[in-house]
């Protein structure tokens, strides 16, 4: 089951929804200037009202209607958030596979430098550097992935919660119930190992950071040499990484499935 629209659909539903929320903020923000002013008869400062109160009013606007356009939007297209949840935590596992690849190539960059033995030693800086960028690339990936997750996976809840308040029919509405609760139950799992997969990444990332840097300040033998010590530690790290992003891809396939079967 494809669950993603094609690129013609998501680049109309991208013109969409910017000229919508475009339209939404130009009207928000004269409505709120004009609420503004008009308070107890008085007249806040230019730099107030624009530096303080209206930006916040229109930001709240704009995430607000920026979501609910979009989801009409994917409604149109056939796609409920259920099948955007999917879709996210499928990008959200092929993300964690990528980092953990780049996390694994990173770490064999790290290892040939400290194993150096001759030749073209900024070459081999040059590509670790790299190695390291794209790596924290991967990191940010799976950060905003999960974000977005927990997001479309509240307004589910939120928009699950609230139909099952309108059903008459008992059994139907304890059985729905039901099936809200087990589902929020397997969220949650999953959602924390990803988490944990974040977490953990996060402290690696840090000390590629580190030690490229300090290769850039210091490449010479020495330096490389200081480094050793501490790559048996880094490679621990690393293992215990891959084989949490293992687990949280694991977890992923299977709260996919049981969108898809409930």
């Amino acid at each position: 089951m494809n669950l993603q629209p094609t690129d013609y659909e998501s680049a109309a539903l991208t013109i969409v929804l910017r000229a919508r929320v475009f339209t939404r903020l130009f009207a928000a923000y004269h409505a709120a200037q004009k609420c503004i002013t008009s308070l107890d008869g008085r007249i806040l400062s230019r730099e107030m009202r624009f530096a303080g109160i209206i930006p916040i009013l229109a930001f709240s606007l704009t995430s607000c209607c920026c979501s609910s356009l979009y989801y009409a939007s994917m409604k149109k297209v056939g796609k409920e958030k259920r099948d955007i949840l999917a879709s996210r935590i499928l990008d959200a596992k092929k993300d964690q596979e990528k980092a953990k690849e780049q996390i694994r190539t990173t770490m064999e960059a790290f290892q040939e430098l400290t194993g150096f033995q001759g030749g073209d030693l900024e070459k081999v800086y040059r590509k670790l550097n790299a190695e390291y960028e794209d790596a924290a690339d991967r990191a940010k990936k799976v950060s905003d992935r999960i974000n977005s997750i927990e997001r479309v996976s509240n307004d589910l809840f939120k928009e699950w919660s609230g139909e099952i308040s309108s059903m008459s029919d008992r059994q139907l509405k304890r059985s729905s119930l039901q099936l809200l609760n087990d589902t929020e139950k397997r969220q949650a799992v999953l959602l924390r190992k990803m988490r944990e997969v974040e977490d953990r990444m996060r402290p690696v990332i840090n000390t590629f950071h580190d030690k490229v840097l300090f290769l850039k300040h210091n490449l010479n033998a020495r330096a490389i040499a200081s480094l050793k010590q501490t790559g048996v530690q880094l490679d621990r790290q690393v293992a215990s990484l891959l084989k949490d992003i293992e687990a949280s891809t694991q977890e992923a396939d299977a709260f996919i499935t049981t969108l898809q079967t409930d």
